[in-house]
C-alpha cells in the first residue's frame, strides 16, 4: 500500500530505519525490492548528484513507498525518450534542465505541469519553480554568472559587461553555444545587455562578436577545470561549479552581476504514457520535501525550490535561499529560443569559426 502522497515529513522511525538518514547521512541497509514491487523509471546526473541518490535519497524513497527506482544517468536523454513508445515510455519521470523539458513537451512527450493536488508540496516553492518560464517543476536552481580567478589581480567585477573588457582576451571563457545551455542562455543575455531584450539577436550577434578572442568549451566541466588550471581567468559558468570546490582553497569566486544572474533550474516532469502516475508524482513531491532539499543542495551546491528550506549558514550565504536573492533570477523563454535554435546555431557558428 502506497504511504499518503501528501506527506511532507519523514516519520522519526522510518527516518532512521530508511536505507539512509536524510538528516545525517548515516546510510543503513539498502531496501531490497520484490520482484512484485513497481519499478518508476526516471532520469538523474552522474557525479555527487548520482552518488547521493543512489546512497542515501533513493533508498529512503523506495524503502518508504516499497518501490525500486531505475535511474538512467546516461545523457543525453531526450533522444531515447523520443524513440520510445508514447503509451509505454522509458522514463516515467524526466529529470532535465528547461531547454530540454521545453523541447520534450512541445513534441508531447511529458505533461507542461504537475497537478498541484497530487504534489502537495507545491504549494511551498518559489514562483520561479513553476512560472510561465517552467514545463513541469524546477526543484532546484543554479545561478549562472561569472566565474572569477582572484589572484590574478582583475579587481572588484560587478558588471556582465566587464566580460568584454579587453584585458581578459585570451583569458575569458565561454560555451559552444549549439550543445551548452548555459551558452544559450548567455546569448539571451547577450539582448538584453546590448540591445532591446533577450529576443535581440542582432545585437546578440554583434556581441558575441566582439568578445572575440574566447576559449569556448563544450561543457561546464570543462570550463571548471581551464579556471581552476588559470588557462581562463574569467568566464561564464553556473554558481554550484565554484561552490563545489569550497575548502580546497582554490583562487576563484563566483560573482553575481547586477544586472542579474541567469536561472540553469533542475526540471522534473511526467511522462503522459506512464503507467506509475501515482508514484511519480510521490517521487516529485518527495523531492521538494524540505528534509530532502536540504541534503541534496549541501551535498552539489543546488539553490533548493522550497522556501520552507533552511540551510547551514555557509551555505545559505552563498545560495539562492531569500525572496530577495531569488527576485535576481532572470529565467529565459525557451519556447522560443527552440524554435530558432537552428537558424542561431548556424549563426553562431559562423561568429566563432571567422
Amino acid at each position: 500500500m502506497m504511504k499518503a502522497l501528501g506527506s511532507s515529513r519523514l516519520s522519526r522511525r522510518r527516518f532512521l530505519t530508511a536505507s539512509a538518514s536524510l538528516g545525517i547521512g548515516t546510510i543503513a541497509a539498502p531496501y531490497v525490492a520484490r520482484a512484485d514491487d513497481p519499478t518508476l523509471r526516471i532520469t538523474g546526473w552522474g557525479g555527487k548528484w548520482g552518488e547521493i541518490m543512489k546512497a542515501e535519497i533513493g533508498p529512503a524513497f523506495e524503502s518508504e513507498f516499497k518501490c525500486k527506482l531505475q535511474t538512467d544517468s546516461a545523457f543525453p536523454y531526450l533522444p531515447k525518450l523520443q524513440a520510445s513508445s508514447r503509451s509505454a515510455p522509458i522514463y516515467d519521470v524526466l529529470h532535465t534542465n528547461s531547454n530540454e523539458q521545453w523541447a520534450a513537451a512541445e513534441m508531447g512527450l511529458v505533461e507542461p505541469k504537475i497537478d498541484p493536488k497530487l504534489v502537495p508540496n507545491l504549494a511551498d516553492v518559489y514562483p520561479y519553480a513553476i512560472s510561465d518560464k517552467i514545463v513541469g517543476v524546477s526543484i532546484f536552481t543554479s545561478a549562472i554568472g561569472l566565474g572569477l580567478r582572484t589572484d590574478k589581480g582583475y579587481g572588484n567585477i560587478t558588471s556582465w559587461k566587464e566580460l568584454w573588457d579587453a584585458k581578459y582576451n585570451g583569458v575569458r571563457g565561454g560555451y559552444v553555444i549549439p550543445v551548452n545551455s548555459l551558452g544559450q542562455a548567455f546569448l539571451m543575455m547577450c539582448g538584453t545587455l546590448f540591445g532591446k531584450g533577450q529576443t535581440d539577436l542582432d545585437a546578440a550577434y554583434a556581441a558575441l562578436e566582439k568578445l572575440k578572442p574566447i576559449k569556448i568549451v563544450d561543457f561546464t566541466g570543462a570550463m571548471e577545470k581551464m579556471l581552476l588550471s588559470g588557462e581562463v581567468g574569467l568566464c561564464v559558468i553556473h554558481d554550484s561549479g565554484i561552490y563545489r570546490y569550497d575548502g580546497q582553497n582554490q583562487p576563484t569566486d563566483f560573482v553575481a552581476p547586477s544586472e542579474g544572474v541567469l536561472s540553469l533550474e533542475q526540471v522534473l516532469t511526467i511522462t503522459p504514457g506512464s503507467k506509475m502516475k501515482e508514484l511519480a508524482n510521490a517521487y516529485v513531491n518527495y523531492m521538494l520535501r524540505p528534509e530532502v532539499q536540504k541534503r541534496l543542495a549541501e551535498t552539489v551546491w543546488y539553490s533548493p525550490a522550497n522556501r520552507q528550506v533552511k540551510l547551514d549558514a555557509k551555505y545559505d550565504a552563498k545560495l539562492l535561499t531569500t525572496p530577495e536573492k531569488v527576485s535576481k533570477l532572470i529565467q529565459v523563454d525557451w519556447k522560443w529560443y527552440n524554435e530558432r535554435k537552428d537558424e542561431i546555431d548556424q549563426r553562431v557558428n559562423r561568429i566563432f569559426r571567422a
